[in-house]
């Protein structure tokens, strides 16, 4: 068997995805932790920086490219460069970040900017939606699409560090386990979604409304009753099932996202009681509990 080419023992990142969606800070957080950073690469010279003289920079080496419609001709050239790059066996992983209108409006008006596609004049909702139709392409390659709506820059960063920290280790499927409240809209990135609602609320319990799914009270009142036990079992043996297959069939992350009314209760306690009791194997675990602090 032939030697892998150098720049095969190298890790490149590539982070694209809409303006405004916080691609920067993603950036950043992977350069905090050891990737070499850098923002608005031409399109162009993805092949030559993936080919540098490596064994000039160290072993291990890892880098995160922020590329996207700011680079001339990046909507075009992207999609099939990044397939024949995929193709001829180098190590490109693609992060897509995106957000909801309303999210990337008010992130614009607060830099007082416009996205670099905007023309004069032209409502800032029509600029958005034609670069969300431009970019679909890239999109679809992506292996991760991260919705940033709900994020605050330092909550990116931690998502950002939480999926590549400790990544020399061994690698293995990512399983990110998120909770949710339906009143605050579906996830987007999720792969699989859970309906809890049908589990015993607190909310209509004076004393532990203000409380959520992490406090043992709460979590007593959850499962007071034997089927969300049972509940939790065949959930917990569906997940065990199912992690091996989805890492046999080469996938590199799954989110299951649970949901109850305003995901404070119910879909936390769940969360939480699975992120104990998992047999991840090999898999690397995440928890986020993105509504829990939401009224």
């Amino acid at each position: 068997m032939e030697p892998k080419p150098p720049e095969a023992q190298a890790r490149f990142v590539v982070i694209t995805g809409l303006s405004g969606s916080g691609k920067s800070s993603a950036l950043k957080a992977l350069e905090d932790i050891g990737f070499y950073a850098v923002d608005n690469l031409p399109v162009e010279l993805l092949p030559a920086f993936v080919k540098l003289p490596l064994k000039h920079l160290g072993e291990g080496f890892k880098a995160a490219l922020g590329m996207d419609v700011r680079s001339p001709k990046f909507v075009e050239t992207f999609p099939s460069l990044y397939t024949e790059m995929t193709r001829q066996g180098h190590h490109l992983e693609l992060i897509f970040l995106e957000a909801s209108d309303e999210a990337l409006i008010r992130r614009f008006s607060q830099a007082r900017r416009l996205p670099p596609l905007s023309q004069e004049g032209e409502p800032l909702e029509e600029a958005l939606a034609r670069e969300r139709l431009l970019l679909e392409p890239v999109r679809s390659l992506a292996q991760q699409i991260m919705d940033t709506s709900r994020f605050t820059i330092h909550e990116l960063k931690q998502e950002i560090s939480c999926l590549f920290y400790g990544e020399a280790q061994p690698a293995g499927m990512q399983l990110n386990l998120l909770t949710f409240g339906f009143k605050h809209g579906l996830p987007t990135e999720a792969d699989l979604v859970i309906d809890v609602r049908f589990l015993d609320n607190p909310y209509f319990v004076d004393e532990l409304r203000d409380l959520d799914g992490r406090e043992p009270q709460v979590v007593d009142y959850v499962f007071q009753r034997g089927a969300a036990r049972e509940f939790l079992m065949k959930f917990k043996d569906l997940l065990d099932f199912l992690l091996p297959q989805y890492r046999q069939e080469g996938k590199k992350q799954l989110t299951v996202a649970l949901g109850c009314t305003g995901g404070r209760h119910r879909s936390v306690a769940v969360a939480e009681w699975l992120a104990r009791h998992l047999d991840t194997g090999a898999v690397r675990l995440s928890l986020r509990h993105r509504d829990v602090d939401l009224r």
